[in-house]
C-alpha cells in the first residue's frame, strides 16, 4: 500500500513538473505575440507618416489644417485673405498712382510758358496720379487770381489729402498682422488645456496621452506665424511704395511752386 501511494506521488511530481515546464515554454511565445502587433503598429505609423511625406504639398497642408483645428485655423485663413485682398488692392492703386513727373513738369511748363494756365490745367485734369491732382489744384488757385503763396498751401494741404489717400487700408493689414499670430498662440494654449485635461483623466503623463493637444498648439501657432510673416512682407513694400510717390509729390510741388513764380514775373 505504501508502495502505491508512493508511486501516485511520483506520478503526480513528474505531472506537476511537467506542466511547468509547458507554462514556461508557453510564456515567451505569448510575449512574443504580444511584441509583434506592437512591432508590427510601430511599423505601420512609420509606413503612413513616410506616405503624409510624399503627398503633395496641397495635401499635407489640406491635412495640416484640419488638425489645427477647423475653428482656429479658419479664423487664421480669413486674416491671410483679407489681408492679402487689401495688399493687391493697394499695389494695383499705387501702380496706378505713380507719373512721370519730369514729362508732365515739362507739358506744364511749356503751357505756362505760352500764357495758358486753363491749357496747363487740361494737361494736368487728363493726366492720371496725385501729382497731376495737386498741380491741378495749385493751377486753378492762380487761375483764379490768388497769389502764388496762396496757391503754394493749397498744394501743401492737398498733398496731405492724397497722402491719406495712399495710406488708406494699410491700417487693416497691421491689424491682420497683429490678430493673426495672436489667434495662433491662443490656439496653442488651447492646446496645453486639452493636453493637461488629458492627462488628469488618464491619470498618467505619457507621449500618446499628451500628442494630440501638443499637435494642436504647434501647428496653430505655425499657421498664425507664417500668415504674419507673409502679411508683414507685403506691409513694409507697400509702406516703401507709398513713401517713393510721396518724396516725388514733394518734389514736384515745388517744381511747381517756382514755375508758378516764374509765370506771375
Amino acid at each position: 500500500m505504501k508502495k502505491f501511494f508512493m508511486f501516485l506521488a511520483v506520478i503526480g511530481f513528474m505531472a506537476i513538473s511537467a506542466q511547468a515546464q509547458e507554462q514556461e515554454a508557453a510564456a515567451p511565445a505569448a510575449q512574443e505575440e504580444v511584441a509583434a502587433p506592437a512591432a508590427q503598429e510601430e511599423v505601420s505609423a512609420a509606413d503612413q507618416l513616410k506616405v503624409e511625406r510624399d503627398e503633395p504639398l496641397h495635401q499635407q497642408l489640406k491635412a495640416k489644417f484640419i488638425e489645427g483645428g477647423a475653428g482656429f485655423m479658419a479664423l487664421i485663413l480669413l486674416c491671410l485673405i483679407l489681408g492679402l485682398a487689401i495688399c493687391i488692392e493697394r499695389i494695383i492703386t499705387l501702380g496706378l498712382a505713380q507719373t512721370n513727373t519730369k514729362k508732365l513738369l515739362g507739358k506744364v511748363e511749356k503751357a505756362l510758358q505760352e500764357g495758358s494756365v486753363e491749357e496747363a490745367k487740361e494737361i494736368c485734369r487728363n493726366t492720371r496720379g496725385p501729382v497731376a491732382s495737386i498741380f491741378y489744384q495749385g493751377l486753378d488757385r492762380v487761375a483764379a487770381g490768388q497769389s502764388v503763396e496762396e496757391a503754394e498751401k493749397s498744394i501743401v494741404s492737398y498733398g496731405s489729402v492724397e497722402m491719406g489717400k495712399l495710406e488708406n487700408g494699410l491700417s487693416w493689414v497691421t491689424l491682420f498682422i497683429a490678430i493673426a499670430p495672436m489667434l495662433g498662440f491662443m490656439g496653442t494654449v488651447l492646446g496645453l488645456i486639452d493636453a493637461f485635461d488629458a492627462i488628469e483623466v488618464a491619470g498618467d503623463i505619457s507621449p500618446t496621452v499628451v500628442a494630440g493637444g501638443m499637435k494642436l498648439a504647434l501647428i496653430t501657432t505655425v499657421g498664425g506665424l507664417i500668415v504674419g510673416v507673409i502679411l508683414q512682407i507685403f506691409y513694409n513694400y507697400l509702406v516703401s511704395k507709398v513713401e517713393s510717390i510721396v518724396l516725388s509729390m514733394e518734389d514736384a510741388s515745388i517744381s511747381l511752386v517756382d514755375l508758378l513764380v516764374s509765370y506771375k514775373k
